[in-house]
């Protein structure tokens, strides 16, 4: 039995305890990256916005031996 049925048929989206759910346009943080002017396109070396400066801190690893391409973890460290 296949069940292709009317949208209607089914119940609408809900959260756990029957609420309704609502839908953002820009759901997240931040810039809403669907729209063009906010991405950050780039074609070949023409580049639509200037990139992010390169992150500097972080914290300094242990036991990298001969490690040739960094040495710094970056992110949360809990």
């Amino acid at each position: 039995m296949i069940n292709n049925k009317q949208a209607a048929a089914y119940a609408k989206p809900h959260t756990m305890s029957g609420k309704a759910v609502t839908v953002e346009a820009n759901p997240g943080k931040g810039k809403d990256m669907s729209v063009l002017n906010n991405a950050r396109a780039s074609i070949g070396r023409i580049t639509s916005q200037e990139q992010p400066g390169t992150k500097t801190s972080g914290i300094k690893m242990r036991g990298t031996g001969a490690a040739t391409k960094g040495l710094m973890s970056r992110g949360p460290m809990a």
